[in-house]
């Protein structure tokens, strides 16, 4: 289950969608219609807070991969969602944070 909160900011013509729950199965495409919606109305800027995301699926990562793309800023803190959004904004670095210590051990 992921439950999605809007917040507008009239005066910063932005919203944030605050995420709560599993960003998985149909619950993704929840997501995506609401951030279709934003898109319509044209906001200027989009905050994805996913402080309270417990897991994110492959399709789950597609999207906010989609999102950042088209402009919008995630907001991660937990260790996994961390993870998850330093892979996407960082797609390809090497030195991500997200390497397993063996990996890190064998690249030394």
């Amino acid at each position: 289950m992921l439950k999605i909160t809007q917040q507008r900011d009239a005066a910063l013509e932005s919203v944030s969608f605050m995420l709560e729950g599993r960003l998985a199965g149909p619950w993704v495409a929840e997501l995506e219609t609401c951030w279709r919606q934003r898109v319509a109305n044209q906001q200027r800027r989009t905050v994805v807070d996913l402080t309270g995301v417990t897991f994110v699926d492959a399709k789950g990562k597609a999207l906010l991969t989609q999102m950042w793309q088209q402009g919008a800023q995630l907001h991660a803190v937990g260790c996994l969602t961390r993870c998850i959004v330093e892979e996407i904004t960082k797609a390809g670095r090497a030195g991500s944070s997200c390497s397993s210590r063996k990996d890190k051990k064998e690249g030394s």
